[in-house]
């Protein structure tokens, strides 16, 4: 179980969105075990390296919430999941929206875990319903 090891991306990435911080530092101080921290340093450069396309996506099926109007916490949760979705195999799409469902129970506010669920969701069923790129 890697919650703890998002729990720490979330609060990284939420600082480097807000402050600029250097999300690595940030991680760093977390304390997570060897295995847990390397998979949320790559999760942090993921999505810093495709944060524009996952935005994009993001837009594509939030259309009425546009990224830089969401909440930093429901952006990032986004962002994470997306990330997770695509790009590591590793993870199962239902585990990487569920762990995306927790972290805004959570952090979120009250109507987070639906939004997200949604977002997330509506990505899935493209990406299965589709062999091209979302």
């Amino acid at each position: 179980m890697r919650r703890k090891a998002r729990e720490a991306i979330l609060k990284s990435l939420y600082e480097y969105d807000i402050i600029g911080h250097n999300p690595l530092e940030t991680l760093s101080r977390e304390g997570l075990p060897p295995e847990d921290e390397d998979f949320a340093r790559r999760m942090i450069e993921g999505v810093i390296e495709k944060k524009e396309e996952i935005d994009r996506i993001i837009g594509r099926f939030a259309p009425l919430f546009p990224v830089e109007q969401l909440s930093f916490i429901d952006r990032n949760i986004l962002r994470m999941g997306i990330y997770e979705m695509l790009y590591l195999k590793e993870t199962p799409t239902k585990v990487a929206i569920n762990e995306a469902v927790e972290l805004a129970k959570n952090f979120g506010s009250e109507s987070s875990p639906r939004f997200v669920n949604g977002v997330l969701g509506s990505v899935s069923s493209k990406m299965a319903g589709e062999t091209d790129k979302i």
